[in-house]
């Protein structure tokens, strides 16, 4: 599947990639209807209905991703929310070892996320995810998500690397064409990000739901 050999640097995505989506699909598509519609007042169905396509007006932009942009939005305390269901944090299938061969690898190993810096505390607080690779790259400090360019750029400024011997694996079909343009060779996506969702047929990309099977080759 992938070309180990050819690889020097190893970009991970964070939410779908090594932390199970579920924890953020159950949140933004479950929890903060049910507290948007008991802090204004309103029946919860129309409630989601309004904030999902409030959610989808927002999607591939650096907002989409932004505590602070929802808080004033919505007029919720979004990051403080997210601690109630805290107990949905979790790893991937696989991802902890998957990290530690890696580690064992020699190669440099970057977490790229588009979290928002107090998801990401929540995340690191429950996992220690932090400790598995040499650095933590958030977006929100760039400005730029990883669907634009512009991070790739600001990224290379700050941590140098070769995009024809880098892997990027991520779960998100829109980042993996970012990704592309900017020259990273070698790409690798998620078939389920979502643990209580079925598996999605991606064929654009390389793709597993086992990291055993990308551990085996390294």
């Amino acid at each position: 599947m992938l070309d180990w050999q050819a690889i020097d640097t190893v970009l991970l995505d964070m939410d779908g990639t090594l932390l199970d989506l579920h924890f953020d699909s159950h949140f933004w598509l479950e929890l903060l209807p049910e507290r948007y519609a008991q802090h204004h007042g309103l029946e919860l169905e129309p409630a989601r209905a309004w904030l999902h396509e409030r959610l989808r007006q927002e999607q591939g932009a650096l907002s989409w991703y932004c505590l602070d942009f929802w808080t004033e939005q919505l007029n919720l305390p979004i990051a403080l929310l997210k601690r109630e269901i805290m107990d949905r944090i979790g790893f991937r299938p696989g991802a902890k070892a998957f990290l530690h061969a890696l580690r064992a690898s020699g190669r440099r190993t970057l977490i790229a996320t588009n979290a928002h810096r107090d998801s990401l505390a929540l995340k690191v607080e429950v996992t220690a995810i932090d400790t598995h690779v040499d650095l933590v790259v958030c977006s929100h400090d760039f400005g730029y998500p990883k669907e634009e360019q512009a991070f790739w750029q600001a990224l290379q400024e700050v941590e140098p690397f070769d995009p024809a011997r880098t892997l990027l694996v991520d779960d998100s079909l829109a980042v993996l064409a970012s990704a592309r343009r900017y020259g990273i060779a070698h790409l690798l996506s998620i078939t389920q990000p979502d643990s209580t969702q079925p598996e999605r047929q991606i064929d654009e990309y390389p793709a597993t739901n086992d990291f055993s099977e990308v551990i085996a080759a390294l």
